[in-house]
């Protein structure tokens, strides 16, 4: 079959495969991304970054300011897992991954949960259509923002606080772009916060979602976090795009990969809705050390992570493409390595553009 000519639509994607599976994963995505952009008429220019825990226990170095400034002139960044046993928890996880999402203001993590024929989790107990939901939760502040101190360190007088900072116009902002892409959807949005006890924040969220909602003719319901974490296991097609804080979202996430076929399958978009900078897609399922090099593992979360990342981009056919390519090797029994994998998702990618 011939493949159509590339037009002038053209994107730069900073990649930054990371450490342990990240490579492995990521490269597959790109094959995928390439094969469909060849096929759907548009070009992507890869710039390599060198960056993770290899690179820090290399180098010391963690998000070098040059390299940042390249990244913003970049479209997007397709990141693999940062991450390493000889790496002491925080480093990489506030000192690259939160100060990209501050930098960049990535004030939106979306986190798509989407059951799919083929895979474990709640496969059984819930009709496909009941788990089809998406997770929108606020990027850049509550618990996360790093307010909030330790004194009197190592004595018995140690207090340590964090504080969890909400401000009218993070909220409003997250809740409009849950309230835009539900209207989009199903038009329900469901807020998810814990308004009984934490009363301040939990009362500027509710306020906010309910002022936006309405003005997006959007159905706003509410449930407190841990009555979620119920409905979201027995009933979760009550759900269909939920809105909440960061740490709740943190939280919820997971919950609803593991009720999808684990965080191997779940993708994830940081995204700057206003496109002042790029975006940062990554699958969830971490670095992985001990399978890594293996071939083992699967690129099924970075391959959907770059599909929100193309339907970012603007291009919704080709991140349709690269979803229904994922669904359809899936259902047909998982490959047991990463190659098979890639040869899998190729062959189905040509079978669609056939189709």
């Amino acid at each position: 079959m011939s493949e159509p000519n590339v037009s002038e639509r053209g994107y730069v994607v900073a990649h930054l495969p990371g450490d342990g599976i990240g490579p492995e994963v990521t490269a597959v995505a790109r094959q995928c991304v390439d094969a469909v952009a060849a096929r759907r008429g548009f070009s992507v220019e890869w710039r390599p970054v060198t960056l993770g825990a290899e690179h820090y226990l290399a180098t010391g170095e963690v998000l070098p300011d040059p390299v940042l400034d390249e990244l913003r002139k970049t479209d997007a960044v397709l990141l693999g897992a940062v991450g390493s046993p000889q790496v002491k928890p925080g480093v990489l996880e506030r000192g690259l991954l939160l100060r990209l999402r501050a930098e960049l203001d990535l004030y939106v993590n979306l986190r798509p949960s989407k059951l799919r024929a083929g895979v474990g989790g709640a496969v059984g107990k819930h009709q496909l259509s009941d788990l089809d939901l998406v997770i929108v939760r606020e990027n850049t502040e509550g618990l996360y923002a790093g307010a909030g101190g330790t004194v009197h360190k190592g004595t018995e007088f140690e207090s340590a606080t964090e504080e969890s900072l909400n401000t009218r116009a993070g909220v409003a902002r997250c809740v409009a772009y849950a309230a835009a892409l539900a209207a989009r959807r199903s038009g329900r949005l469901t807020l998810v916060h814990k308004t009984n006890v934490l009363t301040h924040a939990g009362d500027l969220w509710q306020r906010t979602a309910t002022e936006i909602a309405a003005q997006a003719g959007v159905t706003l319901d509410y449930a407190h976090v841990d009555a979620a974490c119920l409905y979201l296991v027995d009933d979760p097609g009550r759900f269909d795009v939920i809105v909440t804080d960061n740490l709740f979202g943190d939280i919820l996430s997971d919950l609803g990969a593991a009720l999808t076929g684990g965080l191997g399958l779940a993708p994830s978009g940081n995204l700057n809705p206003g496109r002042t900078g790029p975006s940062v897609f990554e699958p969830v399922h971490g670095s992985a050390p001990d399978i890594a090099g293996k071939g083992l593992a699967s690129p099924a979360g970075a391959v959907l992570s770059s599909a929100l990342m193309l339907d970012h981009l603007g291009e919704e056919q080709a991140g349709a493409d690269l979803d229904a390519a994922v669904s359809a090797v899936l259902a047909a029994g998982p490959p047991g390595t990463t190659a098979q994998w890639a040869q899998a998702l190729l062959a189905r990618l040509d079978q669609a553009v056939e189709a």
